[in-house]
């Protein structure tokens, strides 16, 4: 085979190297024709006005043009192996992210469930007993029947969205898989011919020089992309139900715990960045996490809601922190464990990131304040756009020991900037809740 090869290889360059009309050796190549010349063809009228060169020059000026696509070629290869294994790595994480967004919804839904109950079994002990009484407390537990039929149909809802985006991204990644695997064999192919073409002689690499360049720019230009899929986290859409102002609580901030460039207000609902750091003395208890202050109440059972104003800062963190076990005194210490939700205002771009694991939400609009829920029986925490009345994010099945504590933290800046956040006041529920979803 390999004989055979060698021997037309042998023959289609000796039939090159002398001119089929003249039957003289070529010395001259017709960049314009892509052909070699003999002397008697250059002097015809044919090629009078042609770009001609030597054999050699033009063999060596192809290498070049060939040498430099073939080096593009090489690095579009490595840059299509990288996107193919971040598809398939993405095909591998977006099932995992659609099960975690699954379990996020049906968390929230019993929670909602949950609360749902305990409310409308409070307001029926309230009732002291008269018929009319027991009238309201039938139509209340209607109500609360009616309520639950529909949170269930807007959590199957939102969980059949997230089946249709689920399915609809992997697709779109299978398809993308597909189309980058063809494009590394064909670039991989282009390589090898290119490599081979450079090494060749001098008329081997002017036949089809011009054809080969043409064919190889026309996988230049071919668009190399990974896929467009859709953020899951866009149908969280559950709304935020009014019985968390039930577990409303009165939040203040404890300076103990504040960090040296952090002013609080006298009511020590509020917490600015200073513009020059305080002369604090040392304590090797303090929370130093960032510019960081911890909530002076802690939490070691119950349910516990309470909502912070967040318009006025450009990166901020907000959540729960669990004080270390072993820590002495009342001041914790930096070991202990957080969940947090976190914000940064880039111009007038806004990013959100949620922790742990740290993993980045899309959100539509900017957020002015957030309402954060603790479930401490239940391992459960939830963080909303209160102006939006929509859940941002939730995390369940967590493992609580000891006091929790709220946190809240603001980024140390290289200048004076005037960012800071408001615990918003407590909500005081009335004697009778009204019940809803």
């Amino acid at each position: 085979m390999s004989k055979r090869f060698s021997h037309q290889l042998r023959h289609n360059i000796t039939e090159d190297a002398y001119c089929k009309t003249h039957l003289e050796p070529t010395h001259l190549f017709c960049d314009d024709d892509q052909i070699t010349l003999c002397s008697t063809c250059f002097q015809s009228q044919e090629h009078k006005h042609h770009m001609m060169y030597g054999i050699q020059e033009a063999a060596e000026n192809y290498r070049k043009l060939l040498q430099e696509i073939l080096n593009t070629l090489k690095e579009k290869l490595e840059v299509a192996k990288s996107i193919l294994a971040d598809e398939q790595e993405r095909m591998m994480t977006v099932q995992e992210e659609e099960q975690n967004y699954k379990e996020m919804i049906e968390s929230e839904y019993r929670t909602r469930l949950q609360l749902l109950s305990e409310v409308n079994e409070l307001n029926l002990q309230r009732l002291p007993g008269c018929t009319s009484d027991l009238n309201l407390g039938e139509a209340s537990l209607n109500q609360s029947i009616g309520f639950a039929a529909e949170l269930e149909k807007s959590s199957q809802e939102m969980l059949q969205r997230l089946s249709h985006l689920g399915r609809e991204n992997m697709n779109k990644l299978k398809e993308s898989e597909v189309r980058v695997s063809e494009q590394i064999c064909s670039l991989q192919r282009a390589t090898a011919e290119l490599e081979k073409k450079c090494g060749e002689p001098a008329l081997a690499v002017l036949k089809n020089a011009r054809y080969c360049l043409e064919r190889s720019e026309s996988l230049l230009l071919q668009c190399l992309e990974p896929a467009r899929i859709t953020d899951l986290s866009l149908c969280q859409t559950l709304g935020m139900s009014q019985i968390l102002r039930v577990f409303h609580r009165f939040i203040t901030l404890d300076p103990r715990t504040a960090h040296p460039c952090l002013v609080l207000s006298e009511d020590l609902r509020s917490v600015r960045v200073g513009s020059v750091q305080k002369d604090v003395p040392g304590d090797p208890g303090r929370f130093d996490f960032g510019a960081t202050v911890l909530g002076l109440e802690s939490f070691t059972s119950g349910r516990h809601y309470w909502e912070v104003d967040v318009e006025k800062a450009t990166k901020w963190q907000l959540g729960v922190y669990q004080v270390s076990a072993n820590r002495k005194g009342t001041v914790p210490t930096a070991s202990g464990d957080k969940v947090l939700l976190m914000g940064s205002m880039m111009g007038t771009d806004y990013t959100f990131w949620v922790f742990p694991p740290l993993k980045r939400v899309s959100l539509r609009k900017p957020m002015h304040k957030v309402g954060v829920f603790l479930d401490y029986e239940y391992g459960h925490i939830s963080f909303y756009n209160v102006t939006e009345r929509t859940l941002i994010y939730n995390f369940s099945r967590l493992f609580f020991q000891g006091a929790l504590r709220p946190v809240f933290s603001l980024c140390i800046p290289n200048d004076t900037n005037s960012d800071s956040l408001t615990i918003s006041p407590h909500h005081v529920p009335s004697c009778n809740v009204t019940v809803t979803p």
